[in-house]
């Protein structure tokens, strides 16, 4: 295996965004210090694993020298981070996992990047992803793949992959990461950290992803502990909270109540591979042993007509993205320059346009159906993905019709979340039989991150998981 990580002793070592905001705090620490190591760490491990999309290490090192902005005290301050590039950075580039135009900085930063770096954090730029976001791992032609810390030759996974590979190898505790159909659980599952999607409007969204006649994007952070995400959540919070859900607040541990978790290990198109499902009962196990009421389902929770409608719902995306290409990204906007899994995916909207308007209808109503899903069950177990993480080359996007009959295969769990609006959180709580990191999906109703966080807790003490710095770098 060719792992790749940067855990060191230095000023981050090998603590999560807490451990450091508490050393940051107590002045173990200089702001500086964080800051050069997780640059120093970036620079070291960049090479192999292809994650930063933008270097904003001047603005960063400028940021931690002066004074912490004055009011009230940000709990992450000072903590080094990267927001992913499809969101806007005032003064740097969003390029989307495309280098089909040329480059223009940002006036301002998103609705998101303004609540993300309100917490505190400090940006050392931009990571990489696939492009727009629409394939579940970044295999660029021209700007390269991905590559994952623990096996270089494998994928990082999905859109969030740049992300989830920095925070996997240590160079950064926590960064952003946004999930249109599992780009926030995948990279989790890959790389053997936590990602949590929340809630449709739990976070804020752009404008552009806020006209979406169904919302199925939403934001959120990748980390390496459950009390980081949590921790997250309720600084986000105070901030910034949608009244029309339930908050999630201060989640510091375990809950006491025994909850109904449903277990499914097939998808409508395929039953997971078989040391997949393997795992997955193993961790149901562990469920039923800590005193929770598990009933296996034959079946994933979704009507027949579920694949294809969200692909074609998929690649009205990628049509909006292509033919609006000038007024969105500038005169220099080349649609030649686009990779063939977005020419395709518009292509394949474009000739079924008049089948979009049913195809929203259904999707909107399901968020009904998992509502009714959910007065059974407190929770549903899947696995993230339907087999173990892919090699590098495996979702490459040369052929439209090869490639996204293998991301149908192996992205099958993660986009019912998106359509509901569900949250769902992927755990490192397995690892197939060659050390890959092998994540589990947890997920529940519309609200209710705070079950799912106080379930995630559980499960961590119960089953600590494996650390990329444990094995060694090789």
């Amino acid at each position: 295996m060719r792992r790749v990580h940067a855990f060191g002793d230095d000023a981050l070592g090998e603590l999560d965004a807490i451990g450091l905001s508490e050393a940051l705090r107590a002045g173990w620490v200089s702001r500086s210090e964080v800051v050069e190591a997780a640059i120093a760490r970036a620079e070291a491990v960049n090479p192999m694993l292809n994650g930063l999309a933008y270097k904003a290490f001047e603005q960063a090192r400028t940021a931690a020298a002066g004074a912490p902005p004055s009011g009230p005290a940000r709990f992450f301050e000072g903590v080094p981070t990267f927001v992913k590039d499809n969101v806007d950075v005032a003064g740097q580039p969003t390029m989307r996992g495309a280098d089909a135009w040329a480059p223009r900085n940002a006036v301002s930063d998103g609705e998101f990047t303004r609540l993300f770096l309100a917490t505190g954090p400090i940006s050392l730029g931009k990571t990489q992803m696939s492009e727009f976001g629409f394939s579940a791992a970044a295999e660029h032609p021209r700007l390269g793949p991905v590559r994952n810390p623990w096996d270089t030759d494998y994928t990082a996974g999905a859109s969030s992959s740049g992300s989830g590979a920095f925070v996997a190898a240590g160079v950064v505790p926590i960064a952003h990461a946004n999930d249109g159909g599992g780009s926030i659980r995948i990279p989790a599952s890959c790389n053997g950290i936590v990602g949590l999607k929340p809630s449709r409007g739990r976070l804020p969204l752009d404008a552009e992803l806020r006209r979406m006649p169904v919302g199925i994007v939403a934001n959120g952070v990748l980390t390496r502990s459950v009390r980081d995400t949590a921790a997250f959540y309720r600084e986000a919070e105070r901030l910034w909270r949608n009244p029309k859900l339930a908050p999630i607040g201060d989640v510091t541990g375990p809950g006491r109540q025994r909850l109904r978790i449903a277990v499914a290990t097939s998808s409508l198109r395929r039953e997971c591979a078989p040391e997949l499902r393997e795992l997955t009962l193993k961790t149901a196990g562990v469920l039923e042993e800590l005193g929770h009421r598990v009933e296996h389902l034959e079946q994933h929770p979704v009507p027949d007509s579920f694949v294809d409608d969200f692909v074609l719902y998929w690649g009205f995306l990628a049509l909006m993205q292509v033919r609006a290409g000038r007024r969105l990204f500038g005169n220099t906007f080349d649609r030649t320059r686009l990779d063939a899994l977005t020419l395709g995916l518009e292509r394949h909207t474009g000739r079924n346009l008049h089948r979009l308007p049913g195809v929203i209808v259904r999707l909107r109503r399901m968020r009904k159906r998992s509502a009714e899903f959910y007065r059974s069950y407190d929770a549903l177990l899947t696995p993230t993905l339907a087999d173990q993480t892919v090699p590098v080359g495996h979702l490459a996007p040369t052929d439209y019709e090869h490639v996204m009959d293998r991301l149908i295969d192996w992205v099958a769990f993660t986009p019912l979340q998106n359509v509901t609006g569900d949250p769902a959180i992927s755990l490192p709580l397995a690892q197939s039989g060659d050390g890959m990191p092998v994540g589990m999906m947890l997920a529940a109703d519309l609200g209710q991150e705070a079950l799912l966080l106080e379930l995630a807790y559980e499960l961590e003490e119960a089953r600590p998981w494996a650390k990329i710095q444990a094995v060694g770098l090789t």
